[in-house]
């Protein structure tokens, strides 16, 4: 029995990864799948597997997620914060359920297949949609966010995995998947233009960035980097900017206008952002904090009171807002030290993997998308970056294998 469990593991949590881009179909698939690699975990474990956890950012983790839980406890208020306390749990049971799994490039793939998954349905309903108009639409127009299988912040967070893993699978060498992962970063940064995802596009020029500072000859690199920067910023200042009088001339073809034109969303973050501002005015925020529900609820208040537009103010009472900033809602909803176990984990995390790219590239990632998201306060957020927990896990891992690979080496050179 053990041993036809820890045959089909790893394939359970390669699933799991490969279906939750289409959470919002199969909801409790996900969270099936969770329970499966639970009850199974202690069948397939081994002493030896333990000591993947044996790391500083592990721990670190784990006491923001204990922290976080007795804060909300002694508080009184663990009814009210667990929805968002479970979330970050689940990170954490992520990267203790990984341990047994040894082959770790099947669940690379495994995201690379579901990033094409989800661009094929979400292009398969673009074009139903598009048929039905009768003319092409881009960027933040209602019938493409309708088009996308799940939400855009999150599609492109899995675009912009996707054309990392593949970064780093193509070898230096000819090899027949290089091609493929080739293709495969074409496809996912057209589909990131397509949806207009600007969250996307700087998280790729921000790796472009990074990815001078591994390898040899890093003048180039650093030219190339600092062209592609120039041409990026220059389009997001485009996009930016309203009164764009070259947008109006008829040399322009409409699908570029519609594109820039669709791609002003930076109002809701504004908004958020000072609302959340307003809310530590006006409150002094205790060392326990206001509790993820009570945030919630004071920023609610302040849309009511400060957005003027009728229609705006609706938008933001029904839907909520939360403070889309990652550091922003621990302090609010915790106190003071959850962003600075947060910090510090991530700090820790860094250091550990500095010398390889793609853990190093993960935990960037991770930073970006916490500087513009909450992504504790979505399933499919806290999922993900569970996998980000897996790249610092396997950074750990080798450094601990090149570490004993030096130690052998000076023992024989002795």
């Amino acid at each position: 029995m053990r041993i036809l469990l820890s045959a089909i593991y790893p394939y359970i949590f390669l699933l799991l990864y490969l279906i939750l881009p289409f959470d919002n179909y199969i909801r409790a698939l996900p969270n099936i799948l969770l329970i499966i690699l639970a009850v199974a975990f202690p069948l397939v474990v081994k002493q030896s597997d333990f000591k993947k956890l044996k790391s500083f950012p592990v721990l670190l983790f784990f006491l923001l997620v204990l922290f976080l839980f007795l804060n909300s406890t002694f508080s009184g208020r663990l009814g009210e914060d667990i929805g968002v306390i479970g979330k970050v749990f689940i990170t954490l049971g992520l990267a203790v359920l990984y341990i047994p799994v040894n082959d770790v490039e099947k669940i690379k793939y495994a995201v690379v297949f579901s990033s094409l998954a989800a661009i094929a349905y979400s292009l398969y309903h673009f074009v139903l949609i598009t048929h039905d108009l009768g003319y092409f639409v881009l960027g933040d127009s209602p019938q493409v966010v309708e088009a996308l299988l799940i939400d855009r912040v999150y599609l492109g967070m899995l675009s912009v995995f996707s054309i990392l893993i593949s970064i780093q699978g193509i070898k230096k060498q000819y090899h027949p998947l290089n091609n493929y992962h080739l293709g495969n970063i074409i496809i996912n940064f057209v589909f990131i233009l397509l949806i207009a995802s600007r969250i996307a596009l700087v998280a790729l020029l921000i790796l472009i960035l990074l990815r001078q500072f591994y390898g040899k000859r890093r003048i180039w690199k650093f030219v190339l980097a600092g062209i592609s920067a120039l041409a990026l910023t220059g389009f997001l200042l485009v996009l930016k900017n309203k009164n764009n009088q070259w947008l109006k001339s008829d040399k322009i073809p409409k699908v570029v206008v519609d594109f820039v034109e669709n791609s002003r969303t930076y109002e809701l973050r504004t908004t958020v952002w000072s609302c959340a501002g307003e809310v530590m005015k006006k409150n002094d925020i205790p060392l326990n904090g206001l509790g993820f529900k009570t945030t919630e609820a004071k920023l609610v208040e302040c849309y009511a009171e400060n957005i003027e537009n009728p229609i705006k103010r609706e938008e933001f009472l029904s839907l909520k807002y939360n403070t889309h900033n990652q550091f922003l809602d621990f302090y609010l909803g915790a106190g003071v030290l959850a962003p600075v176990l947060f910090i510090v984990f991530i700090l820790g995390s860094l250091i550990i993997s500095r010398q390889q790219y793609f853990p190093t590239a993960m935990i960037v990632l991770l930073v970006w998308y916490c500087l513009v998201e909450n992504v504790f306060h979505r399933q499919i957020g806290s999922y993900y970056i569970g996998l980000i927990m897996l790249a610092i896990l396997i950074a750990v891992g080798m450094r601990g294998e090149k570490s004993r690979d030096t130690s052998k080496s000076e023992s024989f050179r002795y």
